[in-house]
């Protein structure tokens, strides 16, 4: 049966976040709450876990799950090739609702998903996942909803959603938006955005003035 914690309070949140990294490290699947939408989270490099997250939301290989980490030094662990236009973005909007797309490094022994070589990074702006991830290291996070259903503004949602499949929720009260982050492609030539979200393109024009949009 899932465990809940409620972290609002302090000995819950503590209690919490040992119980999401012991779930993690274990294979196991948590809910936690980022700025954004809420999210179920995995262990990045654990095949099967990443596997279980995609079953989880009824979602196929085809639509890999971005990474979030703890802090913007991770990304040269985790990418190659990032431009120096990546860098700005990143030192503008992250933590922050942006991610990135960049070509990941070949060395990685993970499975995310059909990825073709790329990755999407993001370091989200929420203390209690900030928190996890620095315990955990980089995490394989989708939004907790099932696929084709809404994104859950709380943790009652996303449970009524996902049940048992899940060993950790953390309930960190009502999203703050119920808008995903923007996603901009910094693989090719000129960034791209490719959905927009929290941040709109003319922010991300104030760093990135000739930035493109997929149609």
């Amino acid at each position: 049966m899932a465990e809940r914690y409620d972290c609002s309070k302090t000995s819950e949140r503590m209690a919490g976040l040992r119980a999401a990294a012991s779930a993690v490290r274990s294979g196991g699947l948590v809910v936690l709450p980022t700025d954004t939408v809420y999210g179920i989270g995995a262990d990045a490099f654990d095949p099967r876990a990443v596997a279980a997250l995609l079953d989880a939301k009824g979602r196929g290989r085809h639509m890999p799950s971005p990474v979030l980490v703890g802090s913007p030094d991770a990304l040269d662990d985790l990418v190659t090739g990032l431009p120096d236009i990546a860098r700005k973005l990143v030192e503008a909007f992250w933590p922050g609702a942006l991610t990135l797309v960049a070509r990941h490094q070949p060395t990685l022994k993970w499975d995310l998903g059909d990825t073709h070589g790329t990755v999407a990074v993001r370091m989200p702006h929420h203390p209690l996942t900030l928190e996890l991830l620095h315990d955990t290291g980089p995490m394989a996070v989708s939004s907790a909803n099932l696929t084709g259903r809404p994104a859950p503004e709380d943790c009652d949602a996303a449970q009524r959603m996902l049940g048992d499949s899940v060993a950790v929720y953390l309930d960190g009260g009502p999203s703050a938006a119920l808008v995903p982050s923007s996603i901009v492609d910094v693989t090719g030539p000129t960034p791209t955005l490719v959905r927009a979200g929290a941040l709109t393109a003319e922010q991300l024009r104030t760093v990135v003035p000739d930035l493109a949009e997929r149609s």
